[in-house]
C-alpha cells in the first residue's frame, strides 16, 4: 500500500473522529438543559462508524479503505425527574426533566476521541517523514 493511501485512510479516520468530538461537545453543552416534559429533554447522541472496504470504493474514488460516520444515533434512555418548584420550567407538580447525558461518560468519550484523532495525526506525520526520507535517498 502506498504511503499516500495510508494518509487518506488516516484522514478519513480524523474526519470521523471530528464528528464524534462534535457530538460529544453537543452532549456536554446540553447536559444541564431541563424541560417541562420527559419528551422535551435533550437526548445524548453518538456517532456510529462504518468501515470503508475496497469492494465499496465506487462512491469513494481513490480510497483503499478507511472509516466514515454512517449515522448518529440518539440515546433513548429516560432523563431524570427533579423536584425544583422554583424553576420556571417546572410542571404543575414542581418537577423538571433533566437530560439523559452523563457528563462523566461524555468526558471519557471526548478523551478517547481526541486520543484516536491524535493517533491518526501521528500516522500522517510518520508517513510524511517516510516520504521525505525516501526522496532524500533518491538524491544520492
Amino acid at each position: 500500500m502506498a504511503l499516500d493511501k495510508v494518509m487518506s485512510i488516516a484522514a478519513s479516520a480524523m474526519n470521523a473522529h471530528t464528528v464524534r468530538l462534535n457530538a460529544t461537545a453537543s452532549n456536554l453543552a446540553n447536559s444541564s438543559v431541563v424541560s417541562t416534559t420527559s419528551d422535551g429533554i435533550y437526548k445524548g447522541k453518538r456517532a456510529v462508524f462504518e468501515t470503508i472496504m475496497q469492494e465499496k470504493m465506487s462512491a469513494y474514488e481513490g480510497l483503499e479503505g478507511g472509516v466514515k460516520v454512517s449515522s448518529i444515533i440518539t440515546n433513548d434512555t429516560p432523563g431524570q425527574q427533579i423536584y425544583d418548584p422554583s424553576n420556571p420550567n417546572a410542571n404543575e407538580q414542581g418537577y423538571v426533566f433533566a437530560s439523559n447525558v452523563n457528563t462523566v461518560e461524555e468526558m471519557i468519550e471526548m478523551l478517547d476521541a481526541s486520543r484516536a484523532y491524535q493517533n491518526n495525526v501521528e500516522v500522517i506525520s510518520t508517513a510524511k517523514e517516510l516520504m521525505l526520507r525516501t526522496l532524500e535517498i533518491t538524491k544520492v
